[in-house]
């Protein structure tokens, strides 16, 4: 089972588990793929030399072996990184219920993507935070690089996926524009989000993008989405009854009545907000959720390798 291509992943039970086979999977196939230049640091031991200083001494090593030694790092970025989850009723599509044959929505994979982002991160010894947001910022911690923060995002990561509900409203740009403003220090910020605020509060959006850029940060949008559903519209020619998850509004159609009509909508916001991107500098990525993980792990790498 290739967790980066084919996401087979039926029980979220043990997302930290999930994410490290993610990323070891990733890892092994780098060499066999157009990233086989770019390599992934890891902390190597050296005995410690006397006179030293004891910052990097491996205590744990020391407790086993009765010797001291010195954890040693090829690569030392002092990567800032702040991961940005949108956990608004709209992320929960398709619904997972324990009756539906859906295992993968938004939200699922927008967590696991994040999950296994931090555990690379850790391993690269750069520092890394969550924010999350609906209709305002819940949780926005500070970034570290410690295996207890690490454990403790994955435990909010573990309570939104847990915890789905209706009619949490979205207000990407009300939020965006307050994780702007506190994030003191340059970062790399990674934001998950299928953007589906109201057509009209668009130009709202592209404002507080523009505000993460203009505060000097490295920004990646990955714009989560069941491609085969919300952007092609693929459903079969007969009666829907389509709820809006974030409002409870109903609407009882055949998808061909509106196919054309909405592709054309889906495709002009997606344009709008991919020029916009362009136009700030800021990484645009189309993340289909039925596609795996490899495309974000490895678009990370590269915009990492761009950073060093």
């Amino acid at each position: 089972m290739d967790l980066l291509d084919n996401i087979q992943v039926r029980d979220f039970g043990n997302l930290e588990l999930l994410a490290r086979q993610v990323v070891e999977g990733f890892i092994i196939g780098l060499h066999k793929s157009p990233f086989h230049g770019f390599s992934v640091e890891f902390a190597e031991h050296r005995l410690y030399n006397q006179g030293e200083s004891t910052k990097n001494v491996d205590w744990k090593v020391f407790a086993r072996t009765d010797k001291l030694f010195t954890k040693r790092f090829e690569e030392e970025t002092n990567l800032r990184c702040q991961i940005i989850i949108d956990t608004s009723s709209s992320m929960y599509f398709p619904e997972v219920t324990k009756s539906s044959k859906e295992y993968i929505n938004k939200l699922r994979f927008s967590a696991l993507s994040a999950a296994a982002l931090m555990n690379l991160l850790q391993k690269q010894r750069d520092a890394f935070g969550l924010s999350l947001f609906e209709d305002e910022v819940k949780i926005h911690t500070r970034v570290k690089s410690s295996t207890s923060h690490y454990r403790l995002m994955l435990t909010y990561l573990d309570q939104v996926i847990n915890n789905p509900e209706r009619n949490k409203s979205t207000a990407a740009a009300q939020a965006l524009h307050q994780i702007a403003d506190s994030i003191h220090r340059r970062s790399l910020v990674i934001i998950f989000s299928d953007m589906l605020e109201q057509m009209e509060d668009s130009e709202h959006l592209f404002s507080a993008l523009q505000h993460l850029k203009h505060n000097k940060h490295e920004v990646v949008l990955f714009h989560v989405v069941d491609k085969s559903k919300e952007v092609d519209f693929n459903f079969e020619n007969r009666p829907y009854l389509f709820v809006d998850m974030e409002t409870g509004e109903k609407i009882k159609l055949q998808s061909k009545q509106v196919k054309d009509h909405y592709v054309k909508q889906m495709a002009d916001f997606k344009n709008a907000l991919r020029m916009r991107c362009l136009q700030y500098q800021i990484d645009f990525i189309e993340a289909d959720i039925h596609e795996g993980f490899r495309p974000i792990l490895q678009s990370y790498l590269v915009k990492r390798s761009k950073m060093n």
